[in-house]
């Protein structure tokens, strides 16, 4: 298993500085938000591409996949009424797909609440069909890339869409593309779900659905600096064979950004080694 490092943690100094700071805590990659390279990412060519990974790959670093996809270009949504900033929005999602692969990432997390929200006046069932429509045509992209997209269940504070890995695995089932998946975040865990994470690990991963993990307890701050204990998930992990990524990403940084980094990073090292046969 390995850890990466959500970039946007550290969004405030430059890439170069970013890899710097990852390499000496100990992560093996970038978990990449594409608004942090460009307010228009999805104009980022190949040849830019190839320059962005060979300076991660420099610190000894890799790109594990991609996250927050559609922050930017502003005003983007999957689910509007408006057929043009729904294709508009397609268009985006699917050169992340490129982006991705060429930046040697395997994963693209979904999590995007604002660009998957009820319109006003339409109804659950129509939101949830726009937005299945667009995941389908989504995951032919993810196909012909290499890559695997993730819908990322998220808590009922932030969407009314997706809210469980069990509706999450109804959607991917439906459209049954092996590139499109689902994941489990452990702080949306936390507060949607009736199992543990452990359980839900159980549970889920055996059934090939779950393409990715990302660790931040409920109250949106690191591994390790709430309530959520993670022994028992890596080792729940590690039992179904896990060979995926572990993206850490906080929301509440503490002490701060590079804190909140540092201290995540050693308290999951401290526990895959006491994991370790």
């Amino acid at each position: 298993m390995r850890i990466s490092l959500c970039n946007e943690v550290l969004a405030g100094k430059s890439l170069a500085q970013q890899c710097e700071y990852a390499a000496k805590l100990g992560y093996d990659g970038l978990e990449v938000a594409p608004f942090t390279l460009s307010e228009t990412p999805e104009t980022i060519s190949a040849e830019e591409a190839a320059k962005i990974r060979a300076t991660i790959e420099s610190f000894g670093l890799v790109v594990t996949g991609l996250h927050w996809l559609l922050v930017e270009p502003a005003g983007l949504s999957l689910t509007d009424p408006d057929a043009a900033l729904r294709a508009r929005t397609l268009a985006v999602m699917k050169r992340l797909t490129g982006l991705c692969a060429e930046l040697g990432g395997k994963v693209l997390v979904h999590g995007s609440p604002k660009q998957r929200e009820i319109p006003p006046g339409e109804t659950h069932a129509v939101a949830l069909a726009r937005l299945q429509e667009g995941l389908s045509q989504v995951a032919d992209a993810a196909r012909g890339n290499g890559v695997v997209y993730c819908i990322e269940p998220l808590s009922r504070h932030e969407t009314q869409l997706i809210n469980t890995v069990a509706e999450a695995a109804d959607l991917v089932r439906a459209l049954n593309n092996p590139n499109l998946r689902t994941m489990i975040d452990c702080s949306a865990a936390g507060l949607n779900e009736t199992q543990s994470v452990p359980e839900l690990i159980d549970h889920w991963l055996p059934t090939g659905v779950i393409g990715h993990i990302q660790v931040n307890d409920p109250n949106r701050r690191g591994p390790g600096q709430g309530a959520m204990k993670f022994a028992p998930i890596l080792a729940a992990l590690k039992r179904n064979n896990y060979a995926g990524d572990i993206g850490v990403e906080p929301f509440d940084y503490v002490p701060d950004a590079s804190g909140s980094a540092a201290f995540s990073a050693g308290y999951l090292r401290g526990l895959l080694e006491a994991l370790a046969p």
